[in-house]
Order: structure tokens, then C-alpha cells, then sequence
């Protein structure tokens, strides 16, 4: 046989390199670079099922990557969290929790945090044991043995929020990290994030450690942050020496301190009190012949003293009164130390420091014991825009002091009138002149004077016996339809010059209810109260109620419309303007108690009273007494000027009057009343009441209290020379003539 031919190698090697391999399946990358293009291969529907085998293989794989992928994410996530979240410590427990207070537009007012004297932070061996067993008793028996969370209550906790329902269940190192970064909003991120730091901190500190931040960082109620301030707050005396009653009571406070405070509710402080007893017998921590001798201890009174970020100012008069909104909402003082709230006030920043600016600038020079409020409302919304109070901010609230309103309570006489069947329009007239015991400044007499003419010259007989023929409790209930929350009882024939005391905010709030055109809003200092995650708790709502006819109040303003004008208070650019001026007699002749100025346009309605502490007489610089259109005028006038400066001037809506119009409207055609009734305002709300002594009501009645007693209006160089309300008489045996500021200063 021949020889076999030996293949060189070179040659062997390149026939390797193209060949296909020696098993007759050829490469991969062949089988790639001979695949036809997309467009010559078959489509889906014509490619071949995948057999049974390759199902079965690919379902694996998808299963086996989808189990990687749900086992992957979470330890991802949990190490991303590690990483990233730092750690937290008491200061920042404190600090996220209070609450930050702002005006509308957003800028901070102030922060409600604790008075340094309520946070005195103590080290872990400050505190004796039997108080920090008190405290596991109450929130986390297993503390030492846990690793910083429990898994079961996470994933419980979880379960629920998926279904709809709250969250719960926290160990003592998740409660300080919640309180510290957290928040207390009920969220699944809330969840991993408490789960995370939880771990981490675990890892990074002992327990002992963990449990004296704790116990720095916790509130116990009283304005009182951490166990030291909370023994002070409750007993007078340093956490070193509570006993295991008294430290029992400080841990059963941490769940809700607004709850359990014996001075709040002593029945479920009892009983909170013995779950924490009976959980440390349970424990082995306290001797069961102790538990049995054990006492409920006594605490100290709950201190009253103003704080916690209430400014000492002017601006603390809103904090409180914002505070005691917040509590009428259902926001508790617990809520505000521990829930980082973010509340959002309807102050508007330029107002409020114009009123300030302006009360500050009538009282400048002026007799130290000259006291003043300024409270400025949307009538659209009820929200308010200015607050001022006076200017101790822990003191007493001016704008909510009651004093006898004189004649700012006149246009509530028309408005009885207008809601009369039949109705008395502006343009029925009265005879104006003075009668046995009743007079009227000089000047303010008229034979005949219509309605609207006697409120611009301030006329108090005429407003008598218009009071007198509706009825001085239609003018009560017409008082309270507006807005006025103070009671009003027994309502005499007096109540037609103002023998009833109202508030600063009250006037302003019934006042923009007519401005409104018969629809009351709430007065409201809180717009919007948030979580610190954007959660919205209170959104106040512009929705109003309709209080009486959209023409009766618009005739009601049109009596009022040449008052300020008339006293030399109008705006400026003809702005039209309603308003009336009020002035109370003192019981020293020729001496005045109380000044008002209230007025409204359609977009602000202002109310300024002055007076003093002792209602006592209140005099300016050079002795003369004050009046409404003095101090408080000038303070109105120029805060409503500012106000509305650069503002468009707005008009009030079309008069169409009520039964026969005004002699100054002679020429409108009278119009039918209208037939809607009147809203009747229900469940009344008292105001808060005048503190003593200056809210303390005057011996004697400083207002004219019938018909026939003694007049209140002042002086007037003519019916049409100004339009100062009468000063409230005191009836003083014999009846004089009481001069009103009305014509005390002739308008020239």
C-alpha cells in the first residue's frame, strides 16, 4: 500500500481553523455569522414550540432569578440604609419633634421648642435603677435581650398599613430612633428606616447607652424633655431621688402623657400606674410585698408659666391664641411637643408688622397705661390677616379682652331693622331730637332724621327707639347672626348705644360678616397644619355660612358708608369704606373708659380698641380724653391705608335698597324686601372673658342700659360735621348731658 501523505502542519492548522470541529457540530460563532437577517427568518408563528424539556427549563430560571431578585432587594436596601442613615442622639430626638410655626407665606414665626429649664440632660447612672426598670416595665421588657427591633411587630405593623389600618409596636430603640429622624407618620418608609437605624445603633452603642439617650430624649408631658425636667415637672426634686412609685408613674406618662397626667385624668393615671408596677413584679424587679405597700404618689400642681418658643413679644399673643385653635381642632399639647408639626398661619407678614407699626405710632408719647389691639380679617375667608395684642406676649391678650362696645354696636340696630316683617329701611325716619333723660351730643339733633344720617351723626335717640321697636333681643340675635360670640344676656334697651362688652376680634369678625355680604366665616388663625412628611392634618376650608340676605347686608353698609369721612378717617384715593367709631364713659365726668374704631372694605375689615388695665380713664399726652376717632382712629386709618396700598380700590357691590332709601339715595327706586330668612347661628360661643383686673367689668352700668337713661352721645358742631359714635353713659343721678368726642374736637 501506498504511503499515506503526511499533511503539513501549517496546512493542517489553517483547515482546522475553518473546518468544522471533528464531532460535526460547528462553532457558535459560525452558527452566527451564517444566521440569515431578521428579515428571512421565520416569523414567531412560524418558528417551531419550544418542547416540554426547554419549558420546563426556562420557568426554572425565571423562578430561580425572581427569588434572587426578591431575596437581593431587600439586603440591598437594608445596606444602602446602613450606609447612608447616621446615626441619631438625643438633640436631634428634641429638635425633630417640635413644632415649627410660620406666617401664610411660609417664613418661620417661631419654633415650639422646650425652655432650656425643661431638658437638663443627666447621665445613665443619674438615674437609679428601679426608675430605668420602671421604664422597661412600661414600654420594653425584653430591652437587654432584643437586638433593637422587633421583626414580628415590623411585619404586623406592615400587614396592617397594607390593609388600611395603623402601625404599632415599637421597642424602646425604635421609639428613639422614630422620635429622633423618623417622625411618627404611619408609612412603610417610615418602618425600614426605624428597622435600619435600629439595627445600626444596636451595632454602635451599648444598651445602656442607648437607653440613657433615650431617657434624655423622651417627653413626659408639662413641656418637660427627658427624665431629669419630668422629675422636676411632676415632683419638685432630681431623678436621683424618685422613688419606684414615683419613677412608675414618669413611665406610665411616655405613651400619652396628655392622657395619664394625674392632674388631667387621675382615674386612668391609677390605672397606667399599676400596669407598670405590675409588669416590674412580673419582671422580678420589684418585691411583690413592695407592689402590695405601694401608694399612688402625689404630684405637684401643673406649672401655668408661658414658654416653650411663645415669644415674649407682640407676636406671642398669636402663638397662644394659635395654640388654643390647635386644641379646639383636636391637636393636643402632645401632638405639638412630640409630632414635628408644620402649622401654617393666615398672618400675612407685612400686615401684621403694619399693625404693629401703627398702634406702636398712636401710642408713642402717650400715657404709659394707654393699652390697644388691632385684629384685621378677610370677610372672604374669615382668615386673619393682623393680630396684635398688646405688647407682652405672655401677658394678657388685649384682642381678646371684652369691653363695652358704645356705639360700634349701632349697625347691629339696622340690621335688627332690616330683618323686621316688615323691615325698616334706611329711609324711615325718626325723631332725632333729645327727651327726658335721653340726649344726643349737640349738634346730632334732627327733627326728622332717616337712618343712615343718624348712624354718620351718631344720633343715640334715634337708635333708642329703633331698638325699641324691633326689640333689644332682635338686636342680640342680630349681634350674634354677625358673628359676636359673647353671651349677650338680658338684653335691655341699652344694648342700643353698646351697654354689652365684645372683643377686639369679635367686632372685627362680625364686622366682616357684613362686609361679606351676609356670610360668616370662622375667624381662623390656623390654615394648615402638616406632619413633618408632608401628611396634611387640618386644612381650614373657605367655606362660609349664610347669616342673613346678601341685600340686607349691603344695606347695612350703606348706613355706614360717610362715617369715616365725616370724622376725617377716610382712605385714601376715595376708597369706599364702612365703619363706625365707639366711645365708653367713664364714670369720672367728662372722662372716657374705652375707645373704638372698627371698619371694613370689601377685601379687610378692622377692628382698634384702647383702653387701660384698671378701666380706668384714658387720657392722650395733653389730658384730653380719648375718643374713637383720636388714637384709635389714627391707628385704623393708617393701618387700613397701608393695608391697602398698591391694591386696586374695590368696590362694594350695587345698593338696592330696603323699602324706602336714604334722602342721600333719594333717587334709587325702593325694592321689595327680601324674602330669605335669616340664619340662625347656633350653639353661641362665649368669648374669653375679660381678665382681672382689666378685664374685669366696670362697677356700675357703663352703658346707658334703657331709653331712658341719661344720653351718651357727645357734642356736635352739626349733623353732618362728623360721625363719632356716642360715648356709653353710666346712668349718674341727676342726668347730664354726657359729652361724646362726636363734637369733643369740631371737624373744621
Amino acid at each position: 500500500m501506498p504511503a499515506a501523505e503526511v499533511e503539513p502542519r501549517h496546512r493542517a492548522g489553517a483547515r482546522a481553523e475553518h473546518d468544522p470541529a471533528p464531532n460535526g457540530r460547528r462553532p457558535a460563532a459560525w452558527a452566527a455569522l451564517e444566521r440569515p437577517p431578521s428579515s428571512e427568518r421565520p416569523s414567531r408563528a412560524d418558528r417551531q414550540p419550544r418542547t416540554p424539556r426547554e419549558l420546563r427549563r426556562f420557568v426554572i430560571k425565571l423562578v430561580l432569578w425572581s427569588l434572587l431578585g426578591v431575596l437581593a432587594a431587600p439586603v440591598l436596601a437594608f445596606g444602602a440604609g446602613y450606609l447612608f442613615f447616621p446615626v441619631p442622639n438625643p438633640d436631634d430626638a428634641v429638635n425633630n419633634q417640635v413644632a415649627l410655626v410660620s406666617f401664610a407665606d411660609g417664613t418661620q414665626l417661631t419654633r415650639l421648642v422646650p425652655e432650656a429649664g425643661n431638658r437638663t440632660k443627666v447621665g445613665i447612672d443619674a438615674v437609679p435603677v428601679h426608675v430605668r426598670e420602671a421604664v422597661l416595665a412600661a414600654e420594653d421588657r425584653t430591652f437587654y435581650s432584643n437586638p433593637g427591633f422587633d421583626l414580628a411587630g415590623i411585619v404586623r405593623a406592615a400587614w396592617n398599613q397594607l390593609r388600611g389600618g395603623v402601625g404599632g409596636g415599637s421597642t424602646i430603640t425604635q421609639q428613639f430612633v422614630k422620635n429622633a429622624l423618623v417622625g411618627d407618620e404611619q408609612t412603610l418608609w417610615r418602618k425600614y428606616k426605624e428597622l435600619v437605624l435600629s439595627v445600626k445603633i444596636s451595632q454602635e452603642r451599648t444598651k445602656d447607652e442607648i437607653l440613657g439617650d433615650y431617657l434624655n430624649a423622651i417627653y413626659f408631658g408639662r413641656g418637660a424633655y427627658g427624665i431629669q425636667s419630668a422629675s422636676q415637672a411632676y415632683f419638685g426634686k432630681d431623678v436621683g431621688q424618685v422613688s419606684s412609685e414615683e419613677g412608675a408613674l414618669l413611665a406610665g406618662l411616655i405613651q400619652s402623657p396628655s392622657r395619664w397626667d394625674p392632674a388631667i385624668n387621675p382615674d386612668r393615671a391609677v390605672q397606667r400606674w399599676n400596669f407598670v408596677l405590675d409588669g416590674m413584679v412580673a419582671q422580678g424587679w420589684l418585691d411583690p410585698a413592695k407592689r402590695a405597700a405601694a401608694q399612688f404618689p402625689a404630684t405637684i400642681p401643673r406649672s401655668t408659666a408661658t414658654g416653650g418658643g411663645v415669644p415674649s413679644d407682640s407676636s406671642g399673643h398669636i402663638i397662644t391664641a394659635v395654640t388654643r385653635e390647635l386644641a379646639d381642632l383636636g391637636i393636643t399639647d402632645q401632638d405639638l411637643a412630640q409630632g414635628g408639626l408644620r402649622i401654617t398661619t393666615t398672618i400675612d407678614p407685612v400686615r401684621q408688622q403694619q399693625a404693629v407699626d401703627a398702634a406702636h405710632s398712636a401710642l408713642r408719647g402717650q400715657p404709659d397705661d394707654l393699652r390697644s389691639a388691632v385684629v384685621a380679617i378677610d370677610p372672604n375667608t374669615g382668615a386673619i390677616l393682623a393680630y396684635y395684642g398688646g405688647d407682652n406676649g405672655h401677658g394678657l391678650d388685649y384682642a381678646r379682652t371684652q369691653r363695652l362696645a358704645g356705639s360700634t354696636f349701632k349697625p347691629f340696630v339696622v340690621l335688627a331693622g332690616l330683618l323686621r316683617d316688615p323691615p325698616v329701611g334706611l329711609g324711615e325716619t325718626f325723631d332725632g331730637a333729645p327727651r327726658r333723660g335721653l340726649r344726643n351730643a349737640a349738634g346730632a339733633d334732627c327733627a326728622r332724621c332717616d337712618l343712615k344720617e343718624a348712624m354718620t351723626v351718631s344720633n343715640n335717640v334715634v337708635f333708642a327707639s329703633l331698638a325699641r321697636k324691633v326689640g333689644p333681643a332682635a338686636v342680640a340675635d342680630a349681634a350674634r347672626a354677625a358673628g359676636v360670640t359673647a353671651p349677650l344676656t338680658d338684653p335691655d334697651g341699652g344694648i342700643a348705644l353698646g351697654n354689652k362688652e365684645v372683643s377686639t376680634i369679635d367686632l372685627a369678625s362680625a364686622y366682616a360678616t357684613i362686609a361679606a355680604g351676609g356670610v360668616w366665616h370662622p375667624p381662623h388663625l390656623v390654615a394648615r397644619v402638616t406632619r413633618a412628611d408632608d401628611t396634611v392634618l387640618y386644612q381650614a376650608s373657605p367655606q362660609g355660612e349664610q347669616r342673613f340676605p346678601e341685600r340686607v347686608a349691603r344695606n347695612v353698609t350703606e348706613a355706614m358708608l360717610d362715617v369715616a369721612s365725616a370724622d376725617g378717617l377716610a382712605l385714601p384715593d376715595g376708597r369706599p369704606v364702612a365703619a363706625k367709631t365707639g366711645t365708653v364713659e367713664s364714670r369720672v365726668e367728662g372722662q372716657n373708659n374705652d375707645a373704638w374704631m372698627a371698619g371694613f372694605t370689601p377685601t379687610v375689615s378692622t377692628s382698634v380698641w384702647m383702653g387701660t388695665d384698671m378701666n380706668s380713664p384714658i387720657r392722650t399726652s395733653a389730658g384730653t380724653p380719648v375718643e374713637g376717632k383720636s388714637l384709635p382712629g389714627e391707628v385704623w386709618q393708617e393701618f387700613m391705608a397701608d393695608a391697602h396700598d398698591d391694591a386696586p380700590v374695590a368696590q362694594f357691590t350695587p345698593f338696592r335698597p330696603i323699602g324706602e332709601p336714604p334722602r342721600s339715595r333719594a333717587t334709587a327706586p325702593p325694592t321689595a324686601p327680601p324674602t330669605a330668612a335669616p340664619a340662625t347661628p347656633t350653639g353661641t360661643a362665649q368669648a374669653t372673658p375679660s381678665g382681672a383686673p382689666a378685664g374685669a367689668p366696670p362697677t356700675g352700668a357703663e352703658a346707658t342700659s334703657a331709653p331712658a337713661e341719661p344720653s351718651a352721645d357727645a357734642a356736635r358742631p352739626s349733623p353732618t360735621a362728623s360721625s363719632e359714635p356716642s360715648r356709653t353713659a353710666r346712668p349718674t343721678p341727676p342726668p347730664q348731658h354726657d359729652p361724646d368726642e362726636d363734637g369733643a374736637e369740631p371737624v373744621g
